[in-house]
Order: structure tokens, then sequence, then C-alpha cells
């Protein structure tokens, strides 16, 4: 049965006005609502799919990270960009070496607690390039086929349900890469993610941003909305605050800059029937160039979080 969300998950206000209506452009074909808090601005999407019916709508090839496909030019051009992002990936980790030690060092310092945990890791291929350079990695991915794709790529330990996983184990870092707004149980899984990292440990989470530009500019086409797949739809602010519901600081905020240019293929796609190739291009620069005059608000960012305070 579909699920109502009867209060904010940021600040549990019951006060909800309808925002946007979207289409599954990937998998159902059906339609999905978004509301608007209209306490704190947050947005969600309700109703939704329970968490056992949610893995259905995951079921496609065109869903890249859980499949890997090659068809299509559009998912061609994500797997070249891939390659470069998964390389800006790995260089803001480590880059992490030294605030997480509190003092200079280089990665691989005998001294280094380089246990890294990916949650929502796909089909591994982060993972791996970590585990390349000395990270010590584990894995979590909810689907089965992307699971055991995950685990031939990376040669990581791999579980399906982070609730129920590492246990009394903890993590130097903790990444979650296009995760957080995919997730059911938000408040458990926050927490659980609290107690599991090290104390001076850092949380890293990269989600779409909805006051970018190319989301005020496609509006129920955006592509970053995918109903009903991401349950929740985060701007800084409101990202911020979530967060610090459950022990975790803003540190630092990254932009995504290929992100504006791959949302503006697919929105493009779902706005006219046919991808236009130099029109979402154009957008994707103008995006990246709003983002920079308007308070980094670029399409997708990357937020460095670090905990000051242990899970309620």
């Amino acid at each position: 049965m579909p699920e109502n969300l009867q209060s904010c998950p940021v600040c549990s206000s019951l006060l909800t006005k309808h925002f946007l209506v979207c289409k599954d452009h990937t998998v159902s074909q059906q339609e999905f609502q978004i509301v608007r808090c209209e306490s704190c601005g947050f947005k969600f999407t309700s109703p939704r799919p329970n968490e056992a019916e949610s893995h259905d709508y995951y079921q496609s090839d065109a869903y890249i990270s859980h499949s890997d496909t090659r068809k299509g030019l559009i998912n061609q051009v994500y797997g070249l960009v891939r390659n470069y992002t998964l390389r800006q990936k790995l260089n803001l980790v480590n880059s992490l070496v030294e605030k997480i030690e509190g003092k200079k060092g280089e990665f691989g310092d005998w001294w280094f607690d380089n246990r890294l945990l990916d949650i929502g890791c796909g089909t591994g291929h982060f993972l791996k390039l970590c585990q390349e350079v000395g990270w010590d990695t584990k894995g979590i991915e909810p689907d089965p086929h992307a699971r055991k794709q995950a685990i031939d790529n990376s040669k990581s330990e791999i579980r399906g349900n982070f609730l129920m996983a590492y246990e009394n184990e903890y993590f130097s870092v903790i990444t979650m890469w296009h995760v957080l707004e995919h997730i059911h149980r938000l408040d458990e899984t926050l927490q659980k993610i609290n107690r599991n990292l090290t104390d001076n440990g850092r949380l890293v989470i990269a989600v779409p941003n909805c006051d970018s530009w190319d989301a005020r500019h496609y509006g129920e086409f955006w592509a970053a909305y995918d109903v009903p797949r991401h349950l929740y739809h985060f701007s800084p602010k409101t990202l911020a605050k979530v967060l610090a519901k459950y022990g975790f600081e803003v540190e630092s905020i990254k932009p995504m800059r290929f992100d504006a240019y791959y949302i503006s293929l697919l929105s493009s796609k779902y706005q006219s029937g046919n991808t236009q190739y130099w029109q979402a291009l154009r957008n994707g620069w103008r995006s990246n160039s709003w983002a920079a005059r308007n308070g980094n608000n670029y399409s997708s960012l990357t937020y460095v979080l670090r905990k000051t305070a242990a899970a309620g």
C-alpha cells in the first residue's frame, strides 16, 4: 500500500501543500505528487510506494547506477563522465585525512584509520577505486543484482541492509553518493550512521539541489525529481536542518558541475520527447553560471559533515 507522510521529515509540521505532480519517466510512467512543508519549505514525495514495493521502481536498464548499461548515447556519456567524477570523489575523501586525524600527514601513513563505508554503493566502482589506493572498504547495496556486481568489481564486503549491518563497527569516512534521497527509514538510518562514524570522522553526502537553476527551469520535467525513487528533494538549507537533527554539521559544500549537463539531457528528453543535445548543453552551462553567482546552488552538491553530538 502507498505511504502518505503525515508530517514533515524535517520539522514535523502537519501543514503541507501541493507543489508538483511529476511522472516516473524511467520505469512505471505513473504520476506522483511532491508536497511542500508550509513551515520549513522542505519538499518530499507523498504518497509514495512503501519500502517493500519500492524495489519494483528500480527494475530498468535505464537506471544506470544499478545496471551499468551502455545502451544509448546518454548512458555512454554518463559512463565516460563517471570515470572522471570517480577520481574527484576519491580526491575528496583522501583530502579528509588531515581533518580526521587532526594533524598533517599523507594518506597511507601507518597511523591513519582508513576504514570507509559506502552506503548505496551501486555496482561498486567507487569502492574499487578507494581500495586500490589503500582504503579498507565496505559497502551497502540493497539491490541484489547491483550488489553482486559490486562484490565482483570491488572484492569488498557488501551487505544488503544497512540497519542490520556493521553493528559495533566504526568508520572514519561514510559516503552516500546520491543515496539519502532514496531512504525510507530516514530517522533510523541517520541515527545509525551517527553511531557507525568515529567521533572525528566525516560523513560525505551528495544529493540533487531542488533550488538549482535547472530545477526551476524544467519544473515537473526536472529529471532529478526522479519520482518515486527520490523520496526527498533537498536544498542546502533543508539538508542542513535534516542533518542537524542527528548530530551533524555542514563543514563544506562542493559543486558537482557535470550533473547540470546530465540532468539537462534527461530533462529535455522528458519535456519534449526527444533529447535536445545542444539545448541541454546550453542549459547545463546556464545552470552552472547562475549557481556561481547565486549561493553555490548547483544542480547537485556534495556536503562534507562532521559530528557535533552522539546519536539520540
